[in-house]
């Protein structure tokens, strides 16, 4: 069999298809796009296809329909019309100040000003980007296609530095503008990055804009459904379920629960994160990919300034508007999270326009641990792994709570309480909820899927634990026995839920020592 390419680090089009790589069929919906709307903006979290899906757009309009041969996109367009095509990538413009950020738009323009020509008059980037338009529509008599990648990039980093964002927002604001004034001379414009920011006049003066981010048309144009995981990269299942020696359907399971989750819209199916699952196959590892360059800064910035209980992220029940909202606009990390792919739709009401969001899948779960673990302990994710990881892992596989729980006892009274962690402790005083906090980033750092204060009939139960052969249903108690942690489970049926899953259901009662802050007793029944 001939060796599979996949595309990662490459973000054009033509240079994937002509390289030969792995490449998903999504000209469909590309055509449908372009068709769509004059101007057009879509969010989507990073390292999700949002640049290759650009540049598809790009050579689409260029007329390149030899790059096309064999995709869905042929039995749709006739006419191949070309059109000049100004593609500006913002990625550059991270992590740089006001004069930096102006002078990357100068470059990105001066590429297009030496085919389309200049104009002594035009001395900022946004003359200088209507000049060109002007020019080219002039000089081809055709219409001219604007797209802007990453355009939000520049600001992310100024978040809460009001003086900052306010100096790059000019900036930006006067490049942006210029685009509506232009819309004579437009055949399409598609901006994409991975946050809303409303007060950028691409949404204040373009007011003929259409955001479709929440579109169910397009919900899956960036990531993988699973159909297509089952047709397009079968063959690519197939080798790794073989690596593994395992089934191909236990190694769909196995990719589901690790990188698939995603859903952008009210309708659309969940759809995989492309760039882990192609990951995944060219390593033949299924492994946490999307955070390997770290959690990004600037979102623990944002859970740490907005104080954000991620134990509460599994199952938020929110309005639109909650999460929906311009990044400036924030009152919570809320719509952050959800605009970069850390939470993701599970479930919406029609009735009551209530939406219900939650972390995506198991490596997004551990990215946020590894992230915090830091933060909050002055431990790092790897120290974690390496030590205390493997013994506990071990015991829970073996069924063993006792020797488990010991393990833990140990692990946290070593913990040395950075600062962030003795405010958590400090702001939780005695509460039950301080240690489910700790014992849920614990959990997800070993890769175990945990969820806390899971509704049921009887109530809500503190702590739900799913490892492969065995269900772990704690309940936890600082004031109060461990004894008394075990009878509320069975008097409130917590457990009642699981009975009809062919997997072990154990439930522990644990007493935390508030002063020690370590778990002091336990009781284990199964």
């Amino acid at each position: 069999m001939k060796a599979r390419r996949y595309p990662l680090g490459l973000q054009t089009f033509s240079g994937i298809i002509q390289g030969g790589y792995v490449y998903v069929d999504k000209t469909d919906l590309v055509w449908e796009l372009a068709q769509y709307s004059k101007y057009v903006f879509m969010s989507r979290p990073r390292r999700f296809g949002k640049s290759l899906l650009t540049s598809t757009i790009e050579s689409y309009f260029l007329g390149e329909k030899q790059l096309f041969e064999g995709l869905k996109i042929m039995s749709l367009e006739n006419d191949w019309e070309q059109h000049p095509v100004l593609h500006f990538d913002l990625s550059g413009c991270k992590h740089l100040p006001v004069k930096g950020v102006k002078d990357e738009l100068l470059r990105l323009l001066s590429k297009f000003e030496e085919q389309y020509g200049t104009n002594p008059v035009e001395t900022t980037p946004g003359m200088k980007l209507a000049g060109l338009i002007e020019r080219a529509f002039t000089q081809t008599g055709k219409q001219v296609v604007v797209l802007i990648d990453e355009y939000d990039a520049p600001l992310l980093d100024v978040l809460h530095d009001e003086t900052a964002l306010a100096a790059v927002r000019e900036v930006m604001q006067e490049f942006y503008q210029r685009l509506k004034m232009q819309e004579p001379y437009i055949r399409f414009c598609f901006i994409t990055g991975i946050t809303k920011f409303s007060q950028l006049s691409i949404f204040s003066t373009i007011n003929n804009l259409t955001n479709v981010t929440m579109d169910a048309k397009f919900g899956t144009i960036c990531g993988i459904t699973e159909q297509e995981l089952v047709t397009a990269l079968k063959t690519d299942v197939e080798m790794l379920a073989a690596k593994y020696e395992i089934s191909f359907e236990e190694m769909q399971q196995k990719l589901k629960l690790q990188y698939d989750g995603y859903c952008f819209t009210e309708k659309s199916e969940d759809i995989y994160n492309p760039y882990s699952l192609l990951k995944a196959f060219q390593q033949q590892k299924v492994a946490s990919y999307w955070f390997e360059s770290g959690t990004p800064t600037f979102l623990i910035r944002q859970l740490l300034h907005f104080g954000t209980d991620i134990t509460s992220l599994d199952k938020l029940e929110v309005p639109a508007i909650a999460f929906d909202q311009p990044t400036e606009a924030m009152s919570s990390a809320l719509p952050l999270l959800y605009q970069s792919g850390y939470l993701t739709i599970k479930d919406y009401d029609r009735e009551s326009d209530i939406y219900t969001l939650s972390i995506p899948n198991q490596e997004v779960r551990i990215g946020y641990a590894d992230g915090l673990l830091p933060v909050y302990t002055g431990l790092v994710g790897g120290e974690v792994q390496a030590g205390f990881a493997l013994k506990f892992w071990r015991a829970l596989k073996q069924a063993d709570v006792d020797l488990a729980m010991r393990e833990m006892q140990a692990y946290m009274a070593a913990i040395p309480y950075v600062e962030g962690f003795k405010k958590k402790l400090a702001e939780a005083a005695n509460a039950e909820g301080f240690y489910e906090y700790t014992m849920y980033l614990i959990f997800s750092m070993l890769n175990v899927y945990v969820r806390t204060q899971v509704k049921c009939a009887g109530g809500r139960v503190d702590m739900v634990v799913t490892m492969p052969d065995t269900i772990y249903v704690f309940e936890l108690k600082v004031n109060g026995t461990a004894q008394e942690a075990l009878a509320q489970i069975d008097d409130n049926s917590y457990a009642i839920p699981y009975q009809t899953d062919a997997r072990k259901i154990v439930k522990v009662g644990v007493k935390f020592n508030p002063t020690s802050r370590v778990p002091e007793s336990w009781v284990v029944s199964f």
